[in-house]
């Protein structure tokens, strides 16, 4: 049954996740994580609290969703829920420019800043997006290294977080910290110098 707050909106408008988000993550932004609360974000995307509770159940449901919205659902929308055991390079040039592709969204590069920020106070927050984006990332081409046919490492587990680790660390250094004024590197060097670097330890496997 709709509350009475509810009964007042437009139909599109009712039971819209997208709607929420958006709303939660301007609050976000605005307030930090402390001061976010339901009501705010209730006001900010024009539905009741209610609403909110039966989508996300919290504050905390709702940052895991921001998550997944910002960065995993186009790791989704690119590649499904595992790597294609296509030619390994093309396969690692499309997964690092999807990592990159953060730098040049600003709603991103706000939300890292806001993790930034408040992972002294909550450290649960920080240690979700590196459960959620990060952990899931390193197991994902580590799962591919150990599988593809023509990929032979001696660690893939240790290749895959570096691989990663550089292209976040990129991102982070880049528009975080607000490298690139400073010094500017550029994306495709990045990459191609990855690759050659993972993929020259495949054809010669350390002893």
């Amino acid at each position: 049954m709709l509350s009475n707050d509810e009964k007042n909106l437009t139909p599109d408008l009712a039971y819209k996740p997208e709607q929420i988000l958006k709303g939660a993550m301007q609050v976000f932004l605005q307030y930090g994580y402390a001061g976010t609360s339901m009501d705010r974000v209730a006001a900010e995307a024009g539905v009741s609290k209610h609403t909110i509770y039966n989508h996300f159940q919290g504050k905390q449901g709702l940052f895991v969703a921001l998550i997944e919205r910002l960065v995993l659902r186009n790791f989704h929308n690119e590649f499904g829920c595992e790597l294609p055991l296509a030619e390994p390079s093309q396969v690692l040039h499309r997964f690092a420019r999807l990592i990159l592709a953060q730098m040049d969204n600003p709603e991103y590069i706000a939300f890292i800043r806001l993790l930034f920020a408040e992972s002294g106070r909550f450290p649960e927050l920080a240690k979700l997006y590196y459960q959620e984006v990060i952990q899931t990332g390193h197991q994902v081409l580590s799962d591919y290294f150990k599988t593809h046919p023509d990929v032979h490492l001696v660690d893939p587990d240790t290749s895959a977080r570096i691989f990663i680790g550089s292209l976040i660390t990129h991102v982070f250094s880049q528009e975080v910290l607000h490298g690139k004024s400073i010094e500017s590197i550029s994306k495709d060097r990045l990459i191609a110098t990855l690759i050659d670097l993972i993929l020259s330890q495949s054809s010669h496997p350390l002893k």
